[in-house]
């Protein structure tokens, strides 16, 4: 009953005391596709038990395809980790099924502190969250202090608690540039491509933890110049998780969200993109009548560390959710005290973006704050 399912190792850089990095090793499991049959029954299955347990689904776009569509078909939703966050708080459901990584599980807890919040699988994780660990990062914000402590949402809940301002991909440049414009002076992490793009665009005083996501990391500008002559009408979709001179290269630079936008928009029918391919199922389905290109990483002869496909993402599965949700299992748990702390960041960060999105100007959103 109990299969023996592969693992992967994974390589991911990890930052070290004095900005250094080295190499460590972490792992993933690879779940087995299910056949035709299989995938019908376990999403039969999955829809009675969503049904029963007062239960949504939230997925994010890099998830497998099926738990995309079953999220929208059971009136869950598929969205990028700020919607995920909204999503989860505001919906009555009593029970929250998070098809993602460890920490929107743990966001969607801190959020719902009343809920249970599930996960197909606890060992899903993020290599910018592996390698950004509390310990070390307290004592990088010791050695900075006066700072404003921004992080990214890729993050711990307790590196979330250690921060004044928690942002996403969608937001951060907003909320930096009004920061900026009060006067704060800002310690960043811990995606330093994100955090250099951030600072170029806004010229914040900044210093950045030394992290990076393995699959944005691994774009290459070299092949993407020269995948860009294969298709010289196809505009260029960058992440700004990326390097920046795969950034340099891009027609439009945003977060999952904006990477949809841009796609729907944008006057071309053909696009390569550089984010994680899990987006192409939900780019290619909004865009039927256009061509989506995968953005290279090392090119096909070398050996890559995700081959632009997080590997903990990969980890969420049908079986995976219909066990959780049978049995109760992979409840995601945060202490009650340390919730409390990483929700001020949070909360800071959903006020900010309503008020924006109401058209209040940026920088009257910033409280006066210190750092953490």
């Amino acid at each position: 009953m109990n299969a023996v399912i592969p693992i992967l190792d994974v390589e991911y850089e990890q930052p070290l005391p004095g900005n250094a990095c080295d190499t460590r090793h972490a792992w993933a499991r690879v779940p087995a596709e299910p056949s035709p049959q299989e995938r019908r029954e376990l999403k039969d299955r999955i829809r009675r038990l969503l049904k029963e347990r007062n239960a949504v689904m939230v997925s994010h776009y890099y998830v497998h395809p099926d738990l995309q569509d079953l999220a929208e078909e059971t009136g869950g939703m598929v969205s990028d980790s700020l919607e995920m966050a909204r999503f989860g708080r505001d919906h009555p459901a009593q029970t929250l099924v998070v098809s993602g990584v460890r920490f929107m599980g743990e966001t969607a807890k801190i959020l719902s502190p009343e809920k249970r919040v599930l996960m197909p699988d606890l060992d899903a994780t993020c290599s910018l969250d592996l390698g950004c660990p509390i310990a070390e990062f307290s004592a990088f914000c010791d050695q900075h202090p006066g700072r404003t402590v921004v992080v990214y949402a890729n993050t711990s809940a307790a590196v979330k608690a250690r921060s004044d301002w928690l942002v996403t991909s969608s937001c951060a440049l907003d909320i930096v540039r009004a920061l900026k414009d009060q006067g704060h002076r800002i310690l960043w992490a811990p995606d330093k491509h994100l955090g250099s793009y951030i600072q170029r665009e806004t010229g914040a005083d900044m210093v950045f933890w030394n992290g990076a996501c393995i699959v944005h990391d691994e774009f290459k500008a070299f092949e993407l110049e020269a995948l860009k002559k294969q298709y010289p009408q196809a505009k260029i979709l960058v992440h700004p998780e990326s390097p920046a001179d795969v950034v340099a290269l891009a027609d439009s630079v945003g977060s999952t969200s904006a990477i949809l936008k841009a796609a729907r928009e944008m006057d071309a029918k053909e696009f390569i993109v550089a984010t994680d391919n899990g987006m192409m199922h939900k780019l290619r389905t909004l865009n039927p009548d256009k061509l989506f290109i995968e953005a290279p990483t090392a090119g096909n002869s070398a050996t890559c560390k995700s081959c632009a496909h997080c590997p903990w993402m990969a980890m969420n599965s049908l079986a995976g959710l219909a066990q959780v949700l049978e049995t109760g299992s992979n409840e995601i748990q945060v202490d009650p005290a340390l919730g409390q702390r990483a929700r001020l960041p949070i909360d800071r960060m959903l006020a900010f973006t309503a008020a924006l999105k109401a058209g209040q100007p940026g920088g009257s959103l910033v409280p006066h704050i210190g750092a953490a």
